[in-house]
């Protein structure tokens, strides 16, 4: 068999056409290779940056655990939390309805518990019209910071008190309006609360008290309609709010 050079010449164009294919495909690969691998870095990247901003709720509910009570007022119970301290004693706030009872019969005495600790507290200050009361502790508790400025809507916020008793409960949701109810304005957000939490904090993000958990509205098919009394409403009137 005899073999011209031009078949030579056809075969080595061929296989120069095959081997450049095959560098191309090569490089096409490991440029995918490398713009995955940056793709990668990228989402991690954001991912790390989301989750640096992201709330850890765990740790706010942590730092305002020693700051929120049960009260026990005779036969009713519900929720405070300490608005002021100084070194030997706290004023912890919380709805009057809670107290009512017990003021009405001509007592001030309620019992405050924190964990297992269980004290003795006096009501010292009451406004029936914005439905707060005031109770006086003679020990130090540290005081939860108001926030300074109304909330937007949206914004995500916890409220923390004792449902039924069952203290250090939190639950979370957003501020989802504002309402005045019967002459009074409020608060109003979706976090879930019961009969217990009366009196409780709503906090936000940075641990700041926003509103009092208050009331929720109840109908049928309705849900997450709970009720606060703004914290500038107690703030500015009934207690110095803040560390002492």
């Amino acid at each position: 068999m005899v073999i011209t050079s031009s078949r030579f010449v056809a075969a080595a164009v061929l296989l120069t056409v095959a081997a450049a294919a095959l560098a191309h495909e090569w490089r096409a690969e490991v440029s995918i290779r490398g713009q995955l691998a940056t793709q990668q870095r990228t989402v991690h990247e954001l991912q790390a940056r989301l989750d640096a901003t992201q709330t850890d709720w765990s740790a706010v509910a942590a730092a305002a655990e020693a700051s929120v009570v049960t009260v026990e007022a005779g036969d009713s119970l519900g929720s405070g939390w300490v608005a002021h301290s100084d070194a030997s004693s706290s004023e912890i706030l919380t709805n009057f309805h809670v107290v009512a009872e017990t003021w009405s019969d001509g007592t001030a005495t309620v019992q405050v518990r924190r964990g297992d600790h269980t004290s003795t507290g006096t009501i010292v200050r009451v406004d029936r019209n914005d439905d707060l009361a005031v109770i006086h502790v003679a020990q130090h508790l540290p005081a939860l910071t108001p926030a300074a400025e109304r909330p937007k809507l949206g914004t995500t916020v916890m409220a923390v008190g004792s449902p039924l008793g069952l203290d250090g409960t939190i639950s979370i949701g957003v501020v989802s309006g504002y309402r005045s109810l019967g002459g009074s304005n409020y608060l109003q957000f979706t976090a879930a609360i019961s009969p217990g939490n009366s009196g409780g904090p709503v906090i936000d993000s940075r641990g700041r008290v926003v509103a009092i958990a208050s009331a929720k509205l109840v109908y049928p098919g309705a849900e997450a309609l709970s009720l606060g009394i703004p914290v500038s409403v107690a703030c500015e009137s009934l207690v110095v709010c803040g560390p002492g």
